[in-house]
This record gives structure tokens, C-alpha cells and sequence, in this order.
């Protein structure tokens, strides 16, 4: 995985660590992400996780190769 994909997941890692469906509900990072516990997501990782995705749909499409991320 490149270097810019790596910092962004591990920035979005860090942010559902202190979120509060981490903290206060004790649910995983992977249960936060569903529907259900979408109010407790900060928006502020909400925008990581948008930025990460698009990162790794760069990495995919075969247009982006040639702009970069």
C-alpha cells in the first residue's frame, strides 16, 4: 500500500481510538463504521474515512495512476 494510504488509515485509526462508540460503548472500530452507530462517529473521521477511500480508489483506477493521489 503506498505511503499516502498508510498515514490516512492510520490517522483514521487513531480517530475512532478516541471516538465515542470506542470509548464510551465499548464496540470495535469495525462496529462503529455500521449504520446503527453512525451518530456516535465524529464527523471529523467521517472525512478521514472519506479521504481513505478515495485514496484506495485512486490506487485502483487506472486514470488516477497518471494524476497521483
Amino acid at each position: 500500500m503506498p505511503s499516502s494510504c498508510q498515514e490516512i488509515r492510520q490517522e483514521l485509526i487513531e480517530c475512532m481510538l478516541k471516538s465515542k462508540c470506542v470509548l464510551v460503548q465499548r464496540n470495535s472500530v469495525s462496529e462503529c463504521f455500521k449504520k446503527e452507530h453512525e451518530d456516535d462517529v465524529p464527523d471529523e473521521c467521517k472525512s478521514i474515512r472519506k479521504s481513505y477511500a478515495d485514496c484506495r480508489r485512486g490506487m485502483l483506477d487506472p486514470r488516477m495512476r497518471f494524476r497521483g493521489n
